[in-house]
């Protein structure tokens, strides 16, 4: 759960551009881009807004996020049969091609509440496949990405040290958002004098930052050692 407030967030990068008065980069402007960071910081790395959830199946073997999570990005993983009438058992990755090629009408086989394998194709991020094809009453537990709800503070709450809204990502994200804003209103300034240079370099240590996190969570994950 974040502790950061986003006035916090804010006034760091005011004190940074030099800007504590806000006469160059307007308060309501730097808001919009952390909620910007939000949208890059979950493209680069999805599992940085990691859910988990109960979804219902539609009929069929082709799924989509969107029918139960709208503001999902895409899946991570389907994990078990959830549904009352269910097996409960895990669900199985595969991939689509060693499926068409052991069982090539398995898209017409008969559908069941038991979903036993799964299929994702990344160029289709919000969609996976169900073998076999699903029942109505067929629910499995899955992992998602989703992208936070944008922040909508008035210009006097982004100015009043006391508003208690908190970013909508993990504290340990709070450096690389404060970086993604300055790469945005560096850039934004970018005819200056090394604005275009200073740009460039925050938007680099946002992504090692992020790069970094992942190191480190593999290298501490269970069974890593």
């Amino acid at each position: 759960m974040a502790t950061t407030k986003v006035v916090s967030i804010i006034a760091r990068a005011q004190i940074i551009l030099k800007d504590t008065a806000a006469v160059r980069w307007p308060v309501l402007e730097l808001q919009d881009w952390l909620n910007d960071s939000y949208r890059e910081i979950v493209s680069l790395h999805p599992d940085a807004n990691a859910q988990t959830g109960t979804f219902t199946c539609v009929a069929g073997y082709r799924q989509s996020l969107e029918a139960s999570y709208p503001n999902a990005y895409k899946i991570l993983e389907v994990i078990s049969n959830k549904a009352a009438t269910s097996n409960k058992k895990f669900v199985k990755l595969v991939s689509r091609a060693s499926m068409d090629t052991m069982r090539p009408n398995w898209y017409n086989e008969t559908a069941s509440v038991n979903v036993q394998k799964y299929m994702y194709d990344k160029r289709v991020p919000k969609d996976f496949l169900v073998y076999p094809p699903a029942t109505t009453a067929a629910q499995l537990e899955i992992i998602y990405a989703t992208v936070p709800a944008p922040h909508a503070l008035t210009k006097a709450q982004l100015e009043n040290p006391a508003t208690v809204e908190t970013i909508n990502l993990d504290d340990i994200y709070s450096n690389p958002m404060l970086d993604y804003i300055l790469y945005r209103a560096f850039s934004k300034d970018s005819v200056a004098t090394n604005n275009a240079t200073m740009a460039v370099a925050h938007y680099q240590a946002m992504v090692a930052s992020l790069n970094f996190k992942v190191q480190s969570d593999e290298n501490v994950a269970p069974g890593s050692s």
